[in-house]
């Protein structure tokens, strides 16, 4: 990963191979981004997405495998318990240019991601909902 801050804005290259949530926790921890605003496209080579069931409370699972564009990847980034918290939704592309979407549960990139992240200056935080099992923006 290699990345540039421009005023408000980080210009973010993440590499074949890497696991773009680990990454964006990991420069988010580093240069301290606690509300953002996220917008990437790229490829992946393994991503797992999925569709949250109110009822049950987990995500309905699918896996891409092999490689797809990411055709759109966008999202945001908060804290938890004063840590990172990245909430990305992404739609991909296959092969066959069928699509797939949904929340970001894991996305190896497949040749690159080129992602900006817009900070916000703001104390935006997520507490937790009992009732949608889902932790909610907090201001």
């Amino acid at each position: 990963m290699q990345y540039r801050r421009f005023d408000n804005v980080y210009a973010v290259r993440i590499d074949k191979g890497e696991e773009i949530m680990a990454k964006l926790r990991e420069l988010c921890g580093a240069e301290n981004i606690r509300f953002a605003q996220v917008d990437a496209i790229g490829a992946s080579e393994h991503a797992v997405i999925g569709v949250y069931d109110l009822t049950t409370q987990e995500y309905n699972r699918e896996s891409c495998a092999g490689f797809c564009e990411i055709t759109n990847l966008s999202g945001n980034v908060t804290t938890v318990h004063n840590e990172p918290y990245i909430h990305l939704h992404a739609t991909l592309a296959d092969q066959q240019n069928r699509i797939h979407g949904g929340h970001v549960l894991e996305l190896t990139v497949g040749a690159t991601c080129e992602m900006f992240i817009r900070v916000i200056d703001a104390p935006v935080g997520r507490i937790h909902d009992d009732l949608l099992g889902i932790n909610l923006w907090t201001f």
